[in-house]
């Protein structure tokens, strides 16, 4: 398992809330994701995978470098 710094302002952490996830879950899912891919919208990339609490999330954000990510944002979908 890869380990990441995440930068977490303001912004992010309010934006990933409004769509009904938490931190530790964004986290989960960058540092185990079960695919990544480019997100269509933004051509960011995006991770897919399960949260210890069983949703299945795509994430999106921003590699700052080889260690550091800054979430952009996160949503439950259909696995």
């Amino acid at each position: 398992m890869p380990y990441y710094f995440f930068i977490w302002d303001e912004d992010n952490e309010r934006h990933i809330r409004e769509h009904g996830v938490t931190m530790d879950e964004f986290e989960e899912v960058a540092c185990e994701p079960d695919s990544i891919g480019e997100s269509r919208a933004t051509g960011r990339p995006i991770a897919f995978g399960y949260t210890s609490t069983g949703k299945y999330l795509a994430c999106v954000y921003d590699s700052v470098d080889e260690s550091t990510v800054y979430p952009i944002t996160a949503f439950e979908v259909s696995s």
